[in-house]
């Protein structure tokens, strides 16, 4: 079983050959140079390390008077 999933929309940004440009908003590939995170060609190796977490998301404030019936 794959990680996130068996249909991963290829992606530079976590490809095996890609790697990030100093800005982070590049990616430098060894067979067609600086391109988008989003751009995808027919070398894509899916690298599931690279994948970044989506960020946490914080939960309201609750007070005791929300669960009162």
């Amino acid at each position: 079983m794959k990680l996130f999933g068996k249909n991963v929309e290829p992606a530079c940004s976590y490809c095996e050959l890609g790697r990030p440009d100093q800005d982070g908003q590049m990616v430098f590939c060894p067979k067609n140079g600086v391109v988008s995170p989003y751009y995808s060609c027919r070398r894509f190796q899916y690298a599931p390390l690279k994948r970044r977490p989506r960020g946490v998301r914080l939960l309201p404030k609750y007070r005791p008077e929300d669960f009162e019936l």
